[in-house]
């Protein structure tokens, strides 16, 4: 796999508004066929590579996401694209 690029930190409320209300995500891959799961969380492993859970016991890196969709009949957001926005972080 290609080396990490951070999710854009702005992006990161939309991943954690999707697991706070367990939202059923249509999921489209950068380098893969789209699916359908709920979120459940997002993980951080030592590397800092950063993951999205769903539960279908699939696990996602967020650098690979291009879009998440949301399902579930008024969701407080629509179709987002997450791919090429990294965040660059200070420090």
């Amino acid at each position: 796999m290609n080396a990490y690029q951070p999710l854009h930190c702005d992006l990161h409320d939309y991943l954690e508004i999707a697991c706070l209300h367990g939202y059923r995500l249509r999921v489209e891959l950068s380098d893969g066929e789209p699916f359908e799961a709920r979120a459940l969380t997002t993980r951080t492993a030592a590397s800092k590579e950063e993951f999205l859970r769903f539960d279908d016991q699939r696990e996602v890196r967020l650098d690979r996401l291009l879009a998440i969709t949301p399902l579930d009949p008024g969701a407080r957001f629509g179709r987002v694209l997450l791919a090429g926005a990294a965040c660059n972080l200070l420090g």
